[in-house]
């Protein structure tokens, strides 16, 4: 080769390095072919209850819960965010200002009164779930070391998987930490209504975290106030209109009576699925007026959806049947993120919710 012909394949874009890329369905073939032992996940859209009327009566909710025990998960993932991100998030608070106190769990006092840090506690919980059995000392230092760790909802999955008799405060689960855990247990939202509920039915021994906002930086938003009057615009039509209405009727006739598993089954429709994202983040792509401020939202949006399923993924692991409860409109990124896998089956939720 000559001088000049080596410059140039020394200068050449490494996207010209004949390498193939690994071919998905090859992946996927060869996990099928295995033994076809893949792991599974089943996506619950849901809307946030904590939004729903004070008086809700959440014993309603048993056939939603009937339901999801058939599908016998062994992990069930939730759209809250880990301790260890929530520590990070308040570290590099100045990326993320007041994201930390928006969305995490505040372990100060479970830290000092246990003393013990994040990173100690999560080694010392971890070793303890591992153990086959759990006497219910066990269970109120695991429900302690849980709220150190910032993760409330595995706190109060272990406080309701103790005999009420043993529900008190210990050396290992201080007085102040069982104020926490007895008003959490009053919380009307999703992770406790359903997945701590869930949880307890099946005799788990964690709820897994799985939410992300360290991407919030993708949108690069320089001025939030102009962001957001924004985005109002571009959501501004007709068809979000409908949407919303065809929304709040669904929710209204549930509120009036109607069946939960019903409701839960429209927030689980593709049709449903077509609305959120025709209305939201596929009018936020298409905007020509706004193109910057759709954009940036479209890439956190992403980022952000990109990292929970990967961390699904995670909690997955090679033989995983996982559960993962979300707000509806993140059900068909999570479905779309998730099929690219090689090694998860996606199983229906319309066919487990059904009759």
């Amino acid at each position: 080769m000559s001088f000049l012909l080596s410059l140039l394949a020394a200068a050449a874009p490494a996207a010209t390095i004949a390498v193939p890329p690994p071919d998905p369905v090859t992946l996927v073939d060869r996990a099928a072919a295995r033994r076809g032992d893949r792991s599974h996940a089943l996506v619950l859209g849901t809307a946030h209850l904590s939004n729903l009327p004070k008086d809700m009566d959440f014993t309603r909710f048993a056939p939603l819960l009937d339901r999801l025990e058939a599908w016998k998960p062994r992990q069930i993932a939730v759209e809250s965010l880990s301790g260890a991100q929530c520590d990070y998030l308040r570290a590099y608070a100045f990326a993320y200002p007041e994201t930390a106190e928006d969305y995490c769990f505040d372990p100060t006092l479970a830290r000092t009164a246990l003393s013990i840090d994040g990173a100690n506690a999560e080694r010392v919980v971890l070793e303890l779930v591992a153990q086959p059995t759990h006497s219910a000392a066990d269970r109120r230092r695991m429900a302690g070391l849980f709220l150190a760790m910032g993760e409330a909802d595995s706190a109060l999955l272990q406080w309701k998987r103790l005999p009420e008799t043993e529900r008190h405060a210990s050396a290992e689960l201080p007085q102040p930490l069982v104020d926490i855990l007895t008003k959490r247990a009053g919380w009307r939202n999703e992770n406790v209504v359903i997945a701590v509920a869930l949880a307890e039915r099946l005799g788990l021994d964690r709820i897994y975290p799985v939410d992300d906002h360290t991407g919030d930086r993708a949108a690069r938003i320089e001025d939030g106030n102009a962001y957001g009057q924004q985005l109002q615009a571009i959501w501004d039509s007709p068809a979000l209109t409908a949407a919303s209405k065809i929304r709040d009727m669904e929710q209204s006739q549930m509120l009036a009576g109607g069946s939960v598993v019903e409701w839960y089954r429209f927030l689980n429709s593709t049709a449903s699925a077509r609305m959120a994202v025709e209305t939201d983040f596929a009018a936020a792509a298409g905007s020509t007026k706004y193109p910057e401020t759709g954009r940036n939202y479209l890439a956190y949006w992403e980022t952000r959806n990109l990292r929970m399923v990967a961390n699904i993924r995670e909690v997955a692991g090679p033989n995983g049947r996982v559960l993962a409860i979300v707000g509806a409109s993140h059900k068909p990124f999570y479905e779309r993120y998730l099929s690219m896998t090689s090694d998860i089956v996606i199983d229906d939720m319309e066919r487990v919710l059904a009759d």
